[in-house]
């Protein structure tokens, strides 16, 4: 089964978005070589510790220094641009590394209110009601369907792999009634996980692009030399979570900071809560976890996401995982 990379681009207390950008270089060459099958990168905005605003930005540099890795968006928000500006992106990045690129498509704003209505330069209420109509506007780019007869370049031709993403049952059904792969956000919504895949199976209608239901699901996976360095190498990451949900984003705090912050009961509650969503351990716990996880779900590619404080530790995890999948360096395609 394939095994690929999802990554935030995080910011590390102490650091800079340079130094986050570069180890997402670093990164994405490091899983080619490991044989991971394809990498994303996600759009999200007024978050200190995300440095990935701009996916389209950044996957032509990953693509720039990888040869075989898919490099895709999970996801680019529709509803934050015009979708005439998200074909000529990504026809453009698959015009320059034809067969490499994924186009992965959410509903969701990935910011908050505010910030939303500065992407949008709109006043009025925001919504993603009219969500299936700009989708068919943007896939119609591709194609030269546009009714208004306007033409897309280089889009027109150059029409990337189209993925919808869903972090509850809404997407799902559209990604089966299109019959398109549908990749879920098992890594903050595990709530929603089987019944939005249940969705997707139940609503899929063959397409063009696909004959039967294709899933991936993103799941938050750490794994370290064993399950107590693990635990602790999850801590700073849980944290900036705890923060995020308090209304006060930031960078991920140092292992001092993580160590020194004053928990209350129900701060504990949280993380505690968080992390039993997520796969961590050392290579044994984490072997048992993804086995777990592929069999409730039945997904036909894992995405891994994880992060730590130490670009090290990161590399390290996604290491471990490799050889645990069994994933053939320099595989990917």
């Amino acid at each position: 089964m394939p095994y690929s990379v999802l990554d935030l681009a995080p910011v590390a207390s102490g650091s800079t978005e340079t130094t986050a950008l570069r180890n997402s270089l670093d990164l994405a060459r490091a899983v080619e070589r490991l044989g991971y099958h394809r990498y994303w990168v996600a759009e999200h905005h007024n978050m200190p510790g995300i440095a990935s605003s701009a996916p389209a930005v950044l996957l032509a540099h990953i693509a720039m220094v990888t040869e075989r890795l898919r490099v895709g968006s999970g996801g680019v928000m529709l509803p934050n641009h015009a979708p005439l500006i998200v074909a000529e992106q990504f026809g453009m990045l698959e015009a320059l590394h034809p067969g490499r690129v994924d186009l992965g498509i959410g509903r969701a704003p990935g910011t908050d209110q505010v910030t939303a209505r500065a992407l949008r330069r709109t006043e009025g209420p925001l919504s993603a009601d009219d969500f299936p109509q700009q989708l068919t506007e943007l896939a119609n780019y591709f194609t030269g369907r546009d009714a208004r007869g306007v033409t897309a370049v280089p889009a027109l031709g150059n029409q990337p792999a189209l993925w919808l993403l869903g972090s509850s049952g809404y997407s799902a059904q559209v990604a089966g009634y299109l019959g398109l792969p549908f990749a879920f956000a098992h890594h903050f919504s595990s709530e929603n996980t089987l019944p939005a895949l249940a969705l997707y199976r139940e609503r899929f209608q063959p397409s063009a692009v696909l004959s039967e239901p294709y899933a991936m699901i993103a799941a938050s996976v750490l794994c370290a030399e064993d399950d107590a360095t693990a635990w602790e190498l999850a801590q700073p990451a849980a944290l900036q979570f705890l923060q995020l949900r308090k209304g006060n984003p930031g960078r991920i705090p140092t292992p001092a900071e993580t160590a020194a912050f004053a928990y209350t009961d129900l701060d504990r509650l949280f993380i505690e809560e968080r992390l039993a969503n997520q796969v961590i351990g050392g290579p044994e716990t984490v072997r048992k976890g993804l086995a777990e996880l592929v069999s409730a779900t039945g997904v036909q590619e894992l995405m891994i996401t994880t992060n730590v404080f130490h670009h090290a530790d990161r590399l390290r995890s996604y290491e471990h995982v490799a050889e645990i999948a069994g994933l053939r360096a320099g595989a990917a395609a």
